[in-house]
């Protein structure tokens, strides 16, 4: 059985499927938008409308990259306040046009630098994640690899959030954790643990609606094969959620973010 650091590692490998792949095996006549209207168009984030089974939506997704090259442009993944205000103003127009919208969450945290710090990063969090609660449409999450904190999670407000089996979601690092806790990186794996960062814990938790099974070794190992379960999983959810009232579908989100965190003292040991 897999240790929580054990499916760390796995989240974060460098052959593990990227946004690109789910382009290319889960959508079809994926058109890429460009840019904030603001400062610039952050390769961090990637954003364009596509197909999905039988639905038009608008795909937003974090972007690692996959050669070196592409990983510097993309920040390995951490988008700047450019990227999450480039994703809202999208995802308005996919409300204006009643397409659905579909996130592939895959990063270690919103970017800290000083530029992205100055151009209000925390205030580019906060107000996505006010704005996609809202958001007239429906909303699938799939947290693919890393769900790292708040760059995270301002993409990942949804009706329905799907993980797979292999990616980790969590406020924080498992090193960073130890570090602040006991002082000391090494600690890490304990940390891992205790977080509670892994699919099951997550879905017994309630933070998390479905598993999305791997091939055996993990989606590594085949990757065609992992994104053929991710769009089946993807399609499932978009039938269900279009067929909702809109106003069901809100109120829904709205009870589904108010029960976060939720303590029942009654409940047994790692259980809601």
């Amino acid at each position: 059985m897999k240790s929580a650091m054990d499916k760390v590692k796995l989240a974060r490998d460098p052959k593990r499927p990227h946004l690109g792949d789910f382009i290319r095996h889960v959508c079809s006549d994926f058109v890429e938008l460009h840019g904030d209207r603001l400062v610039n168009d952050d390769r961090g984030l990637i954003g364009g409308f596509a197909t999905i089974g039988r639905h038009k939506v608008l795909v937003l997704g974090h972007h690692k990259g996959e050669t070196v090259e592409e990983n510097v442009e993309a920040n390995f993944g951490m988008a700047n306040p450019d990227g999450y205000r480039k994703a809202m103003r999208l995802a308005r127009l996919a409300e204006k046009f009643h397409n659905p919208i579909v996130t592939f969450v895959d990063t270690p945290g919103a970017y800290p630098g000083r530029e992205a710090e100055e151009r209000g990063q925390a205030e580019a969090i906060a107000k996505s994640l006010e704005f996609f609660a809202l958001l007239k449409t429906p909303i699938v999450v799939v947290i693919t690899g890393e769900g790292g904190s708040g760059g995270a999670l301002a993409i990942a407000v949804g009706d329905r959030v799907l993980m797979m089996e292999n990616a980790v979601y969590s406020v924080i690092s498992p090193e960073g954790c130890a570090g602040i806790l006991w002082r000391d990186g090494a600690q890490a794996a304990a940390a891992a643990e205790a977080l509670k960062i892994t699919a099951p814990d997550l879905k017994r938790l309630g933070a998390i609606d479905e598993i999305v099974k791997e091939p055996a070794g993990g989606a590594q190992t085949d990757r065609v094969a992992a994104c053929a379960a991710v769009k089946k999983a993807v399609v499932a959810a978009l039938d269900a959620l279009v067929a909702v009232d809109l106003d069901e579908l809100l109120e829904r989100r709205y009870d589904r973010l108010r029960a976060m965190g939720n303590f029942h003292p009654e409940a047994p040991a790692g259980g809601q």
